[in-house]
């Protein structure tokens, strides 16, 4: 709580600056009324909860005199603020909704050559999937939504390997906004151009896709400026973009700014999972314009999760819970129609194994004085196949040959975290971890610095020198170059080793994972740990994003309180962009 105190000081602090500072010249050449501070700070503060815009009155606005201006005038004034339609923006977030909704009415307008697709009639069997094909054959913008295992990727491949047919050479990009997105993305696609249905229509070329960031696609680099952009669209014909849910204003804008008039644009994702974590929430908009209901497609029929599966269960349950209920009352029924309560414990893995669903409840309003180690114990429970392999690593002749079992392994299981801070955050669960890790595998001597045989890291930040993007997973290993050996560490979504020593000290150990940071990533066995110091921040878009990581089993260790907030508070980000689409 000290923590999170503190960061909340923190943020109130800049808030209150920038609002000093933007009410001086040369911003403000008048006086402001005395409240103007007030809305100025509620404007900043919706911004960082992700919220492009606040509602207000127009009396509100004129507060603010020469800092705002309205939509009427902003050809001939420009102000940190526009008042638009009773919602007051800085102008940075509204100049980006605006850009955005004409990128999205001018491919939902374009016209391009329609792929006849009567010749594959058997090609897809699921109603909805048939209608997804049969849009994208028609059309430029294409956004197709659903749950985990409704086959967006299956329906995908099957969609490329018709349209790869019906236009010779055919230029297609593949891209997410996370590394590890796109490492499952082109695990998942590979997999579905496989089939034996494709054979035939499946070229070398198509098998040899590599998906990439959307960062890397547009040409981000240091200075944020992307290479590819309206003026110099990117050079493809088909664009597809995964984990769409992760777009924020300014990611999507430069995206779709840079898609060519003759191309098809595809957007894949779940739309009940977490907003980007920067401003917007742009694929969730989307969904709503009914102006797009026929660039759209929601695939239904799940096929990870059997019917009556638990965490398909649990995914419904969370979609269909209603707010402002009683918290003991929506934790029994969770109990019986969900799971009962009881004690996380190890689960063996198999790949013919039932999905499982582990609950333990934590003490409520835990003092810091009460020890947390039986948890910690319990979490790391997880991490026992990964101690083994390692310790196969450690002691092999040819230890490079352990490498991919290695990483296999760590991709069974991850823990995700609520909040960083505090005693059940993601740093001291890191540390935590690591400690027993160490522990077990009598690792503590041979340690250099942060380094050591097995240390799984997660960049924080896009380096381009390194060649790395933020959220990109490795593991250290030993290895031996010139007679020397030396830590370094190997990227499988990059396939790419990279000396322990070149990377930046702000990388973070990443046995825990935030939330956030989990999408776009699936897991054998994910455990979640909703903390009572993070109850503020949770949501139902939290808790489907982290349960639906996991393929087979969830344990979740979680505040009574946290886990009720969890269920009924549903997110719901201020945006203007839906308005400013169908203005269009």
């Amino acid at each position: 709580m000290e923590n999170k105190q503190y960061k909340e000081g923190q943020s109130a602090e800049w808030i209150s600056t920038w609002s000093q500072f933007i009410r001086q010249k040369p911003f403000s050449h008048t006086s402001q009324q005395e409240n103007s501070s007030n809305i100025i700070e509620q404007v900043l503060e919706a911004i960082q909860q992700g919220d492009s815009c606040i509602s207000a009155t127009q009396a509100q606005a004129d507060t603010l005199n020469d800092l705002v201006v309205s939509v009427a005038n902003i050809q001939q004034q420009i102000a940190p603020f526009v008042y638009e339609d009773n919602r007051l923006y800085l102008y940075r977030y509204w100049a980006l909704e605006q850009s955005l909704a004409q990128q999205v009415v001018r491919l939902k307008q374009q016209n391009i050559e329609a792929v006849d697709i009567s010749a594959y009639p058997n090609l897809l069997t699921d109603e909805h999937q048939i209608q997804a094909l049969s849009m994208v054959a028609k059309q430029a913008l294409n956004i197709i939504t659903g749950g985990p295992g409704t086959g967006k990727t299956y329906t995908l491949a099957r969609i490329i390997a018709v349209l790869n047919q019906a236009m010779p050479n055919i230029r297609i990009a593949m891209a997410a906004p996370t590394g590890k997105a796109a490492q499952r993305m082109k695990e998942a696609l590979q997999n579905s151009l496989n089939d034996e249905k494709l054979q035939d229509l499946v070229s070398e070329d198509l098998k040899q896709l590599n998906p990439i960031t959307i960062h890397r696609l547009l040409g981000l680099g240091t200075t944020y400026q992307p290479r590819f952009h309206a003026k110099q669209p990117l050079p493809y014909d088909v664009i597809v973009v995964d984990e769409a849910s992760m777009l924020d204003l300014s990611l999507a804008n430069m995206l779709l700014s840079a898609v060519p008039d003759h191309a098809r644009l595809i957007l894949l994702g779940d739309a009940n999972q977490l907003a980007a974590v920067d401003v917007g929430s742009v694929l969730a908009d989307l969904q709503q314009v009914p102006a797009l209901a026929e660039n759209r497609m929601n695939l239904v029929t799940s096929r990870r999760f059997k019917e009556g599966a638990l965490i398909g269960q649990m995914a419904k349950f969370i979609q269909a819970q209603e707010p402002n209920q009683n918290g003991a009352a929506l934790l029994e029924t969770f109990a019986e129609q969900v799971v009962h309560p009881s004690e996380i414990k190890s689960v063996p893995l198999q790949s013919d194994m039932e999905d499982q669903i582990q609950l333990e409840y934590l003490p409520q309003h835990m003092s810091k004085q009460f020890d947390r180690t039986p948890y910690y114990d319990k979490l790391m429970l997880g991490y026992q196949s990964y101690i083994e392999v390692l310790k196969s690593y450690l002691t092999a002749d040819e230890p490079e040959l352990w490498v991919q079992q290695v990483v296999k392994v760590f991709d069974d299981y991850r823990i995700l975290a609520a909040i960083r801070h505090g005693a059940l955050g993601l740093t001291q669960l890191n540390l935590h971890i690591e400690q027993r890790l160490l522990d077990a595998l009598s690792l503590q001597m041979s340690k250099q610095g942060d380094w050591y045989v097995g240390r799984p890291v997660m960049m924080t930040y896009n380096d381009y020198q390194l060649g790395l993007s933020n959220g990109d997973i490795g593991i250290c290993f030993k290895r031996s170059r010139d007679g020397q050996s030396q830590f370094e560490v190997y990227f499988p979504s990059l396939e790419k080793w990279v000396p322990a020593t070149r990377l930046p000290k702000s990388i973070e150990t990443a046995f825990v994972l935030t939330i956030h940071k989990s999408q776009g990533s699936e897991f054998t066995h994910t455990a979640v740990v909703l903390d009572e110091t993070a109850k503020d921040l949770l949501s139902k878009e939290l808790l489907y994003t982290a349960i639906t990581r996991a393929k087979k089993v969830v344990s979740l260790l979680a505040d009574q309180d946290a886990l009720v907030q969890s269920l009924t508070v549903k997110t719901m980000r201020k945006s203007g962009l839906l308005e400013k689409i169908n203005n269009f």
